[in-house]
């Protein structure tokens, strides 16, 4: 089991506070990740969750336990570090089983589970090897067992990716996909990169200055986005916001045609579009238009930057190659049922 719930928790560092009064339930066997910018405290609540900080105020259940005051050791988690720290003079064997040697377990049963979290992370011939010869993924991988071993309540990993190339990343992100379907446990994982985020989630938790601004799957936050943030920080590229006004059935957008305003609420201050959503079409003929002031050829797809005057660079997300080059001007449409809409408190409107 590792059901965690968090009540009201609040962290200060002196007159300093850095988690603002978080309520969130964890439900067992979930893979959780903690994303936003960075500052916005999803490490430290991390680190809260551990044990390796003090909750100031509020409570932490594990199961059903209050555990607030108890050390690390007495909440039954395990943590993975961006920092591999491993043992350089040990092998990949000593390395994982050393927890549960200086936990005074016996010789066949650390041997067991050694060789079995070998097997799940494909370990096996690396074993007798040391540190230094294994690359950036393989140590990721050792640290990952030795958590393992300890057949934990939960996982907590904190950026566990960061120091591995573009390669290894995607080839790490699906080795710990895989992992949490076999071993169907709790995982809670920090990351900024919003990709590992919707790749790898069950239910995202979208944290802005020590405060959670929405928590959903990975679809509910792309499609329904709560408010401004949220709709600027899921999704890659990040989503065109630009300011509006709806005016009789036509919605204003400065210095250009406009669109009709289906859909669109009354109170709508600033309307967003997802690089992906928008049309291109010939510059009479778009909502807006533009000149084009970057193209960048992707293989699959060509981003385009439109400098669009007073609405500012918009960027386009166009799948297969285009004609279209720096200087040329083009016009741009935002289908009304993709168009997202927000107030002037940056909440969102209508969906």
């Amino acid at each position: 089991m590792g059901a965690i719930t968090l009540n009201a928790v609040e962290k200060w560092f002196g007159s300093v506070q850095v988690i603002k009064g978080v309520d969130l339930e964890i439900a067992d066997g979930e893979f959780v990740i903690f994303v936003g910018p960075s500052g916005c405290g999803k490490s430290t609540l991390l680190r809260l969750i551990s044990g390796l900080e003090d909750i100031s105020r509020g409570s932490l259940t594990i199961d059903g336990k209050d555990v607030t005051a108890e050390p690390p050791s007495g909440r039954g988690l395990a943590m993975v570090f961006q920092s591999y720290a491993l043992y350089p003079h040990m092998t990949v064997r000593e390395n994982m089983g050393f927890g549960l040697k200086t936990a005074g377990a016996p010789k066949k049963e650390i041997a067991e589970k050694v060789n079995e979290a070998a097997r799940v992370l494909k370990l096996e011939p690396l074993l007798d090897r040391r540190p230094k010869d294994l690359s950036g993924g393989q140590r990721q991988r050792v640290a990952i067992g030795r958590s393992i071993v300890r057949q934990p309540t939960a996982f907590l990993f904190d950026e566990p990716l960061s120091n591995l190339d573009a390669a290894l990343r995607v080839e790490m992100r699906f080795e710990i996909a895989k992992l949490h379907q076999r071993l169907d446990a709790t995982m809670i994982y920090v990351t900024h990169d919003q990709v590992e985020a919707m790749t790898l989630a069950d239910k995202i938790v979208v944290l802005q200055a020590g405060r959670i601004e929405q928590v959903g799957t990975p679809r509910e936050l792309y499609e329904k986005p709560a408010n401004l943030f949220v709709a600027q920080f899921i999704g890659s590229p990040k989503m065109n916001v630009m300011p509006c006004r709806v005016d009789g059935d036509r919605l204003a957008l400065s210095g250009h045609p406009g669109a009709e305003a289906e859909g669109a609420p009354a109170t709508a201050t600033q309307i967003g579009v997802r690089p992906e959503h928008i049309e291109l079409t010939g510059p009479e003929e778009g909502h807006v238009s533009g000149e084009v002031e970057v193209a960048e050829y992707l293989g699959a797809d060509v981003m385009l930057f439109v400098d669009c005057g007073d609405l500012g660079v918009v960027n386009v997300r166009h799948v297969g190659d285009v004609a279209l080059r720096p200087g040329e001007r083009v016009g741009l449409r935002f289908p009304p049922a993709l168009r997202y809409y927000f107030d002037e408190a940056g909440l969102a409107l209508g969906r």
